[in-house]
């Protein structure tokens, strides 16, 4: 059976828009679209009337938001085979158990205080970390969001790493009928210290090394499909604002993500973390060994 796109809905703006882009995608790919909801999202998140209503009426509502949210599948697509699922458990858990056997987890951005539009909740957060498919948090202006530009990036960091990163973003792009722009961000030390004796040379050793990583991450199917266009592209700079840079006008963003464990639980990089709450566009995280 193929796996299905999940998409996560709490009734927001947010997660409606998520919602749409999720039903797109699963139309392209030709999978069924799983709407799941959770009636301790907003307790989870923070917000939402939940003190003092009665449990029957949060399950009047909750039945809502996922019916509402199917029939709105529904007149979207006709070629999406959309099914709602109520659960019980925190939303976090519950997408990371079920992204075992999904194809992607598709999420709304949540604003949060006077930052509203810019940050991610905290389930988006937690699923990015720890989810074992793919991820897409969805921001970005109209543009952005129905695919006008044509146009992928996906950030490269090990090429032996970036394998399953770089073959999902090249898949996207295939199936979009999308440019696929692969950036690799890099810093040369002598660029930091005043009249360094050897500037010129090691500034030409970190350059073609970024340029070497980025041809050993080009899936090998790349130069006989014909179908894709890509660049490669070595920034010098922070991979932060490179990406962002060459995000503004992108489809998507895929990023990768070796989840890593803390004292807090697990956590995501800093790369991670800034395109998730600023990224110009819909940003994928693919975990990777």
């Amino acid at each position: 059976m193929d796996k299905p796109v999940i998409v996560g809905v709490d009734g927001s703006d947010p997660s409606l828009r998520a919602l749409d882009w999720a039903a797109d995608e699963a139309a392209l790919h030709g999978l069924p679209l799983s709407v799941v909801h959770s009636p301790a999202w907003g307790a989870y998140e923070g917000y939402g009337p939940l003190l003092g209503v009665s449990r029957s009426a949060r399950r009047i509502y909750a039945d809502n938001v996922v019916g509402t949210a199917v029939e709105r599948v529904s007149r979207r697509s006709t070629e999406v085979k959309a099914y709602g699922e109520l659960v019980y458990e925190d939303p976090a858990t519950v997408l990371t158990r079920m992204s075992r056997e999904a194809y992607m987890v598709v999420l709304g951005n949540r604003g949060a205080g006077g930052l509203a539009g810019l940050l991610l909740g905290s389930v988006g957060l937690e699923v990015a970390a720890r989810a074992h498919s793919p991820v897409v948090v969805v921001r970005g202006e109209d543009k952005n969001l129905h695919r006008g530009y044509r146009r992928i990036v996906v950030g490269v960091d090990e090429a032996g790493e970036a394998s399953p990163v770089v073959q999902f973003a090249f898949h996207e792009a295939e199936l979009h009928g999308a440019d696929l722009d692969m950036v690799h961000a890099w810093r040369c030390p002598a660029r930091e210290v005043p009249d360094h004796p050897d500037h010129l040379t090691d500034v030409e050793r970190h350059r073609a090394l970024a340029e070497q990583t980025l041809t050993e991450a080009l899936p090998p199917t790349a130069g006989s499909s014909g179908v894709v266009n890509v660049r490669q592209r070595a920034v010098e700079g922070h991979a932060r604002r490179a990406l962002l840079d060459a995000a503004s006008t992108a489809d998507l963003l895929v990023v990768g993500a070796r989840c890593r464990k803390s004292h807090v639980g697990m956590q995501l990089g800093p790369v991670d973390h800034a395109v998730l709450h600023h990224a110009p566009c819909p940003v994928a995280v693919v975990p990777h060994a």
